[in-house]
């Protein structure tokens, strides 16, 4: 099975090698047919500290780094 990868922007840098990263989604409710915005945060591994708050960055699962890190960066997101 392939690895999901998320966009998203860096909300927090603070931790050594480590980022929160805020991913939002869209969808359309099912009864409603509103656009509906639900957001989420992931602690992602940043080894060498290159990102900071603000960068919009693709993150991707991975195995377990610590107790709350599942997810890795692969690269920064253009545009």
């Amino acid at each position: 099975m392939p690895r999901r990868i998320l966009q998203g922007t860096v909300t927090s840098d603070k931790n050594a090698q480590t980022i929160t990263v805020l991913v939002e989604r869209r969808f359309k409710h099912p009864l409603l047919q509103k656009t509906v915005r639900k957001s989420k945060k992931y602690r992602a591994h940043d080894p060498e500290n290159r990102f900071k708050v603000g960068d919009t960055v693709r993150i991707r699962e991975c195995a377990p780094i610590s107790k709350t890190k599942r997810w890795e960066v692969v690269t920064e997101a253009a545009g």
